[in-house]
């Protein structure tokens, strides 16, 4: 009995040695990364990978409550699973890897979205096309889905957060208060505010029309800043040069104020001169009109005449009307005091040929 005992305990010690050491094993499997808890074990009645299943990572900004084993639908079909949710070394977005059937064909520019089953129900990834815009390749192995391509949307934990904030101390009270003030601003001006929406309209409706002289406009602001930037030291230059012209004008400040009031009264003079004399000025423009009129009828005579005038008596016209070697010219000058007559005066004799 006694060595029966013996046998019995050894063998319960031997059975614990094993079961330690299975535990240990399974401890270092899972220090070495080849095995990561219940979340590596599938679900029951989860999406078939098929075959040949392919790896997808999105990032996103927040994933709320998504967790490793999450289903992954496309159309609310069951398409894959979540397999890790992990934070990048030095980095606050949150990066999403799933397993997804081989079957599935998406564009490569598809979008990911962490939806809701139900009001309380859990949270899936839903991918899709993104919407307005075309195909683009193929979601395929190790694609990445970036943060601008991924959206969350709103729990009900946040919605009912949001609600409470707002209606314990949050903005109702304030919200009367806007809503009386309109109220009372807008009573009896319904004509003035549709005129004001009218008119509005008309503007902004301008604006559009005209937004690519406002882009032109804006474009050449922008090349006159760069210019000015260019020359920023010649400007400099040009400021610092009219810095005395500037201090020699304010000094003179007084002697121009006396020269501007000096004119101001010379042109009080000469205004009232001009309407004293209105009549007679008048009155002599009036007397030169006849002089002026046959002076305009002599026509191109007037400037012949002065010709010959300005060259008397030696011009070719005057030796033309003159028959013979010589003439004889007599002058008569009157003065105020009386009158002089000049003898005639001979000039020497010349011989013509013709």
């Amino acid at each position: 009995m006694k060595r029966g005992r013996f046998t019995s305990a050894g063998a319960r010690r031997a059975a614990l040695a094993v079961a330690a050491w299975l535990a240990a094993v399974a401890l270092a499997g899972c220090g070495s990364g080849g095995f990561n808890g219940i979340y590596n074990v599938p679900l029951p009645g989860g999406a078939k990978l098929g075959s040949d299943p392919f790896q997808v990572t999105a990032e996103f900004s927040d994933v709320g409550d998504l967790v490793p084993q999450s289903a992954v639908m496309v159309n609310n079909v069951a398409v894959g699973r979540v397999t890790r949710i992990y934070l990048p070394p030095k980095s606050w977005i949150a990066h999403v890897q799933m397993i997804v059937n081989g079957s599935v064909r998406l564009p490569g520019n598809a979008m990911a979205q962490v939806a809701q089953t139900s009001l309380l129900g859990e949270q899936y990834i839903a991918l899709s096309a993104a919407p307005g815009l075309p195909p683009v390749g193929r979601l395929s192995d190790h694609a990445v889905i970036p943060l601008a391509r991924t959206t969350s949307n709103a729990t009900v934990e946040q919605v009912l957060g949001a609600l409470s904030l707002l209606l314990n101390g949050g903005g109702i009270s304030q919200l009367h208060v806007i809503v009386t003030q309109l109220n009372a601003a807008l009573a009896g001006n319904e004509p003035q505010i549709r005129s004001l929406l009218v008119r509005m309209h008309t503007v902004l409706g301008n604006l559009y029309q005209h937004r690519k002289s406002i882009l032109t406009a804006l474009d050449g602001l922008n090349s006159l800043s760069a210019t000015l930037a260019a020359r920023d030291r010649q400007i400099g230059h040009v400021l610092d040069g009219l810095t005395p012209g500037l201090r020699v004008l304010a000094e003179q400040r007084a002697q121009l104020v006396t020269m501007l009031t000096s004119l101001h009264r010379l042109s009080g003079v000469a205004v009232s001169t001009i309407r004293a004399g209105q009549a007679n000025v008048v009155a002599d423009l009036r007397a030169l009109a006849p002089t002026l009129r046959k002076l305009a009828d002599a026509g191109q005579n007037l400037p012949l005449a002065l010709q010959v005038l300005l060259t008397y008596p030696f011009t070719n016209r005057v030796l033309k009307a003159v028959k013979g070697d010589y003439m004889n010219i007599y002058l008569k000058l009157e003065a105020a005091k009386g009158t002089t007559v000049i003898p005639p005066i001979k000039p020497p004799h010349r011989n013509r040929r013709h």
